[in-house]
């Protein structure tokens, strides 16, 4: 049996315990103060099984993505293999982008400027949805968070990026939730908003904690924890626990279930890239998975929609449970690779060790950052994690609300701009950011020959006047669609290919 450091947490006395098997968990004192500590090996071998696990499941599920939709999958066997090594896909390399960033600036919150840049420089080709949308508003001159505003971005509302870009954010705040949350939705929030920056907070707060638990139910409560009781989030979570618990044997049962009460698009794009059938998917792979990886991402696969993002964030979280070692010595065919096939300007000889030692390195600053320590007993290196409990650090918006609250922020400078502006991005910007705020009619009544100017200016980003007509989700974008051509913007002949 393989014999596995404790972790033991405690009111902030450091003792030094001995080992223990399998993966139980030595638990001290609850209360303020709370830490634990956690062996250097221990914490590495965490984050690198579950950089790992995100890996096999994101690269060993593509065959699957998108395959189950009205009927789930029939995988009975699988082998979890990287024959020729990682390869970047956009379930992980957007975060790669980041890491990397944040490691060579040495600060954990990059910043919204710095953000779009690495966008401009990096991340111009294979990205989609919401992804895609993002990026072609930061031409026009916008910024996180307003690229993912459920205002200004069709997709933000429902998309996925709040989850398959979240997990590695997850791993670098191991045993503090909040932080992990706080991390993940500075980059999250770039592309998406509401609901699915809950699903950002539900599973960073997830991941953060299997690092000081392997009962899956105290994880699942963590996630709870950390998201806004108002939102669908919760109720998704919820019902799977429950379906799980009627028909614990019978996943297929289950997954009717989900695709009963939650496909409500009839398997459009809006289902299969939304939060609700894949968070759902995610969460049963974990109860269906009982802790076992391979059985895990089967249940991923097998559940279907966008399978690939579910199996990855759920093969994070056992591969943190699990450990790097575990998974090495199943003999599985692992090339210890990361090649770079999509992003401009990033090493070209990544391996998934050096991905992971980043992400070892960020976590030891975040751990300090928050109050923790780097320790030596006997020898030996390790850290004093100061713990958090989870929580919710971003509730659930009101459409309404922050239509309002955006018009009355930047009312006076989109007119102002559209008066006296000659400069093409600013006016752009203004045009784009009329329309969505319904500021553009009374601006075209008011002024019809600058806002003509306006919608000039933005039509010489074709790119964004094209994610608007032909890469806008319905019903968000049909809305959006409508607002763009009662304000005088012409729908293109054509379309033009993005990337």
């Amino acid at each position: 049996m393989k014999i596995r450091e404790a972790i033991l947490i405690t009111a902030g006395v450091f003792l030094t315990i001995g080992p223990v098997t399998g993966n139980d968990i030595v638990y001290g004192a609850e209360g303020p103060g709370q830490s634990a500590e956690l062996s250097a090996e221990s914490l590495r071998d965490k984050i690198r099984g579950g950089l790992l696990g995100q890996l096999l499941g994101n690269l060993n599920g593509l065959k699957h993505e998108m395959k189950y939709i009205a009927e789930p999958g029939n995988v009975k066997e699988y082998t979890p293999a990287l024959p020729e090594g990682a390869w970047t896909d956009d379930d992980t390399d957007l975060e790669w982008v980041y890491i990397v960033a944040m490691q060579r600036q040495n600060v954990i919150m990059l910043s919204p400027h710095l953000i779009v840049q690495l966008w401009k420089e990096r991340i111009n080709k294979r990205i989609w949805c919401s992804n895609q949308y993002a990026r072609q508003l930061m031409d026009i001159g916008f910024e996180p968070p307003l690229t993912g505003s459920i205002v200004l971005n069709p997709w933000a509302d429902f998309n996925i990026s709040g989850q398959f870009i979240c997990e590695s954010f997850g791993l670098v705040a191991p045993g503090m939730p909040q932080t992990a949350a706080k991390i993940g939705l500075n980059y999250t929030h770039v592309t998406i908003d509401a609901e699915p920056a809950q699903t950002t907070q539900l599973f960073t707060s997830m991941i953060a904690t299997a690092f000081i638990t392997g009962d899956m139910d105290k994880i699942l409560d963590a996630g709870l924890d950390a998201i806004d009781p108002k939102c669908t989030i919760r109720q998704i979570v919820k019902d799977v626990r429950r379906w799980h618990k009627l028909y614990p044997d019978d996943w297929r049962a289950t997954r009717r279930l989900v695709k009963q009460n939650y496909s409500r698009h009839g398997g459009a794009m809006r289902d299969r890239n939304g939060y609700e059938l894949n968070t759902a998917s995610t969460i049963a792979a974990l109860l269906y998975g009982e802790g076992d990886l391979v059985k895990t991402l089967i249940t991923a696969f097998n559940f279907g929609w966008d399978s690939d993002n579910n199996a990855a964030t759920s093969g994070t979280i056992i591969g943190v449970i699990k450990g790097y070692r575990w998974m090495m010595m199943q003999n599985w065919n692992i090339i210890d690779r990361y090649r770079n096939t999509t992003r401009d300007d990033m090493p070209m000889d990544e391996t998934i060790t050096s991905f992971a030692d980043r992400l070892i390195d960020l976590a030891e600053r975040v751990i300090i950052e928050k109050g923790g320590q780097k320790l030596n007993v006997n020898g030996r290196n390790a850290y004093r994690i100061r713990l958090e409990k989870p929580a919710n650090i971003v509730p659930m918006p009101n459409f309404a609300g922050e239509i309002t609250r955006l018009r009355s922020k930047m009312k006076s400078r989109i007119e102002t701009t559209i008066i006296n502006e000659n400069e093409v991005q600013k006016l752009a910007f203004a045009a784009y950011s009329a329309i969505c705020l319904d500021l553009a009619q009374p601006l075209r009544r008011k002024y019809p020959d600058q806002w003509a100017k306006a919608l000039d200016a933005l039509n010489r980003y074709p790119k964004v006047v094209q994610v608007l007509f032909f890469h806008c989700p319905f019903p968000a974008g049909e809305r959006l669609r409508k607002k763009a051509i009662a304000s005088g913007l012409k729908k293109p002949a054509r379309r033009i290919k993005i990337w």
